[in-house]
């Protein structure tokens, strides 16, 4: 990338794939893992993470997949558009079993217990992991739950996490899901970031691209967790273009300018940005100062 140079760095800090060697141990993820972790080690019934669009459901997904300890024999859906069929042959290939036309859904059926039995025998604990789960189809959420019946006399054969957005938590609040979401054992909810972790966010992802010394000052701060409302996902587009427009006017120090001048550029801010009224370089130095008093922010 063109700023690269510019700013001593060895990649991009701020990209918008989920990049584990990017992974920032604040607390809402320490708490995350740690639920994770626990509900994995019980071994029994569905998990669910939710959490709002960018606030890092996937890379948390992504963490899980690197780190989980080898006897995890883990199945990733990065699509939850599958009909039940196409659920049971994801996670049947996933697992290592071959496709054939000539296999009828019955006949899959038994091959999947077959092989979660022998998964099992191996001391595999095997975890299905769905991304966007609130986009599942309700009948592919039912199947979900019949899999999960298979279990030996000591634990289920299956594990399912479910990382989705809110609405994953309004559908199965209704009564079709009463089942489900009975067998949920664990879950936790994503938070947004408040003013100190966005600047501890932005800090630390600039140090592990190789960067020494401060970029971006504290006001660019405060209206960085102003504008993105402490979403990661907003943070990492806003500072991407902060520092396209500091490499642009060869700056090595980004203030409240820049940050503006990125926010106007993005379409999920620009509602804040109409809405306060003095958008330009002087009224965002009154926004930078009433945001250094406001305790923690408005989020």
């Amino acid at each position: 990338m063109m700023y690269l140079a510019h700013y001593g760095m060895s990649e991009a800090p701020f990209g918008l794939t989920p990049n584990t060697a990017f992974y920032v141990d604040l607390p809402i993820h320490q708490q995350a893992m740690a639920v994770l972790t626990v509900a994995l080690a019980q071994g029994e019934g569905f998990i669910k993470v939710t959490g709002e669009v960018g606030t890092g459901k996937t890379l948390l997904c992504r963490k899980l997949l690197h780190e989980a300890p080898e006897h995890f024999a883990l199945a990733y859906l990065p699509d939850p558009h599958l009909s039940p069929l196409e659920l049971r042959w994801a996670l049947a290939l996933e697992l290592g079993l071959k496709h054939s036309g000539n296999i009828d859904p019955q006949q899959l059926g038994q091959l999947l217990q077959r092989q979660l039995l022998l998964l099992a025998q191996q001391q595999k604990q095997v975890v299905l992991l769905i991304d966007e789960a609130q986009a599942l189809p309700d009948e592919t959420l039912e199947t979900l739950r019949l899999l999960t019946n298979l279990e030996t006399e000591q634990r289920k054969l299956l594990q399912v996490v479910l990382f989705g957005q809110p609405e994953l938590n309004q559908r199965l609040a209704l009564y079709q899901f009463r089942q489900l979401r009975q067998r949920i054992s664990f879950s936790y909810d994503l938070s947004v970031l408040n003013r100190a972790q966005v600047a501890c966010y932005v800090r630390a992802r600039l140090q592990l691209a190789g960067v020494t010394t401060p970029i971006f000052s504290q006001p660019a701060l405060w209206l960085l967790h102003f504008y993105s409302r402490g979403i990661p996902r907003l943070i990492n587009i806003l500072a991407h273009k902060a520092l396209m427009l500091g490499f642009g006017k060869a700056t090595q120090r980004l203030g409240y300018y820049q940050i503006v001048q990125a926010a106007r550029d993005t379409d999920d801010v620009q509602a804040v940005v109409r809405w306060w009224p003095w958008s330009g370089v002087l009224g965002s130095a009154v926004l930078a100062a009433l945001w250094y008093w406001l305790p923690g922010g408005w989020w």
